[in-house]
């Protein structure tokens, strides 16, 4: 850790191996359609947000669990990430004190996190925007956490209402967060294959609907 600080009090599970292959294919698809193929389930709640505009991010996930207002567990979390990795935290909920900030945003960049998932708040914003650290959280506080724990890294958490396991995968944009379960990845890439064919298809006849209006002659 870059911080000094005993963890003894923070739970860390063996995590499963994970692959990015799926990765670059699930890039070209919004969330709204990942949650079309679905079935318009494992959307995170509108609580959990972008903290700007144009971030997005898609990997498995390497998941915390944290008590509100601390960020010890966090801490540990960054020293078992992978490349890639999505940081899906649940810090309970808490709207007092922020979780995350600049600091840990430059030690996520270090160690190749893709995107940051907080259920819970934040501080910061506007340098980690800088940075271009994409992150989604329940808003924003200038308070700074305790870093005592206790916490979880690599187990199942809760985060916006929906179950996130280690090496599910996580797709997120500007309209929220979506999460694949990891067996599930062809499967769902299939379907989003299937929604992108319909939507450019019904895309194209309202373009030549519109197309055959504007060559009509206007009646006299």
């Amino acid at each position: 850790m870059f911080i000094d600080a005993p963890t003894t009090s923070i739970t860390v599970a063996t995590r499963p191996e994970t692959s990015l292959a799926a990765v670059p294919d699930f890039q070209k698809f919004p969330v709204a359609n990942v949650g079309d193929a679905l079935d318009r389930l494992n959307l995170m709640d509108t609580g959990i947000r972008t903290q700007w505009t144009g971030g997005v991010c898609v990997g498995p996930a390497l998941t915390v669990l944290t008590r509100e207002g601390d960020n010890l567990a966090i801490h540990r979390a960054l020293d078992d990430a992978q490349p890639g990795d999505v940081l899906v935290i649940n810090a309970l909920g808490g709207t007092t004190r922020a979780v995350f900030g600049d600091l840990l945003a430059e030690v996520c960049l270090a160690v190749g996190i893709a995107g940051v998932i907080i259920d819970g708040l934040t501080r910061d914003r506007a340098t980690i925007e800088a940075l271009g650290l994409p992150l989604w959280s329940r808003g924003v506080s200038p308070a700074g956490p305790a870093k005592f724990g206790p916490g979880a890294v690599s187990t199942p958490i809760a985060c916006g209402g929906v179950v996130v396991r280690p090496g599910d995968l996580v797709v997120a944009d500007d309209d929220g967060v979506a999460v694949v379960p990891a067996e599930r990845t062809d499967e769902i890439l299939y379907r989003l294959q299937k929604i992108d064919q319909f939507e450019e298809q019904f895309r194209a006849r309202v373009r030549e609907a519109s197309r055959s209006a504007i060559a009509q002659p206007a009646g006299r």
